[in-house]
């Protein structure tokens, strides 16, 4: 199985870097302020990454959940599974709604000015996804919280304070909020991918990162694998970090473009700053987009080593690489 993982997670790489080079040999990108730049194979992996990434996060709080049911127990995984379920279907019913409301919206708004508004909505979100520094509050508060939560359900059902009915209602609202969350920061977030590529782009990225997240929550729940996830959390933090430049790039430009915020050319830059930075990496021969992913990396980065210098940091290694049924270090 260990085996099989690698060759796996090996040769997922391997497409991909083979589909970079060739993108970036035979694709010719446009760093030209003026006109809007967008790789619709980008975008499709920009997106397949966050929804991994918040995939992968539902999966930890669901297995912090349900990892000491089990036994007379186990029955109550079947309540949290629904509760994840509805909240699944509850993300698609938001993301209609969304793609209503922005789509309305486009008739008394340009469409650049709209495709600004969005895209700094999604750098926002994705800002607030990438923050190390408020982690205790976003992510590990959130799994502490949920894990109390299941624990005072369980306990007050053995003191019969609560009424099965009760207790059930409180498992599926559990695994509601686990994955409703992160489905709807998601669809806030592509709704910017949506408003300039449509919707086939965006279907083949969610379609990309439910898969891999599939596969993960399949090991975890139906195989009971130990996976390596605090590895896993670092390696799709790191590959978030590159959606936030490039999202951060096009921003600037799409705000750059709707006349939001001057455009300065950098001349000298322009001989040397090849096509396929631009189609794929959003850098531009521009001070202003520049700058704005300067400071988001800096914001990044900074918060990473402030969170560490003051205690937060990112999940306990022994916690997170724990097997699912033993993961008594999250739920504590």
């Amino acid at each position: 199985m260990k085996l099989a993982l690698r060759i796996g997670i090996l040769a997922g790489v391997f497409c991909v870097l083979a589909v970079l080079v060739w993108q970036g040999l035979t694709a010719h990108g446009a760093p030209d302020p003026i006109q809007p730049n967008t790789s619709a194979t980008v975008a499709l992996l920009d997106i397949g990454v966050l929804v991994f990434r918040e995939g992968l996060e539902c999966i930890l709080v669901l297995a912090a959940i349900t990892a000491s049911m089990t036994g007379p127990k186990r029955g109550y995984r079947r309540p949290v599974a629904l509760g994840a379920g509805l909240a699944f279907i509850a993300s698609l019913i938001t993301w209609s709604i969304a793609v209503g409301i922005v789509g309305s919206l486009s008739d008394n708004m340009s469409a650049l000015d709209l495709q600004a508004a969005t895209g700094l909505l999604a750098v926002i979100v994705l800002l607030v996804i990438m923050n190390w520094f408020f982690h205790k509050i976003y992510w590990g508060g959130w799994i502490r919280a949920h894990s109390r939560r299941r624990k005072t359900l369980l306990e007050n059902a053995r003191a019969a304070e609560i009424s099965q009915w009760r207790l059930w209602f409180g498992l599926v609202l559990l695994g509601f909020t686990s994955l409703y969350r992160e489905g709807f920061e998601v669809v806030l977030f592509l709704q910017s991918y949506h408003l300039r590529l449509g919707g086939g782009v965006v279907l083949k990225g969610a379609l990309l990162g439910i898969v891999l997240t599939a596969m993960v929550a399949v090991l975890t729940f139906v195989l009971q694998q130990r996976l390596p996830y605090r590895k896993m959390l670092i390696t799709t933090g790191i590959l978030l970090g590159v959606v936030l430049l490039v999202m951060v790039g096009e921003q600037a430009q799409e705000m750059q473009l709707a006349h939001w915020i001057s455009t300065t050319e950098i001349n000298s830059l322009k001989n040397y700053l090849p096509p396929w930075m631009g189609l794929w990496f959003a850098v531009f021969p521009t001070v202003e987009t520049l700058v704005a992913q300067l400071i988001a990396a800096v914001l990044v980065i900074g918060s990473y080593y402030a969170a560490r210098r003051f205690g937060g940091g990112p999940p306990d290694a022994g916690a997170l690489e724990a097997p699912p049924p033993r993961m008594a270090a999250i739920n504590a």
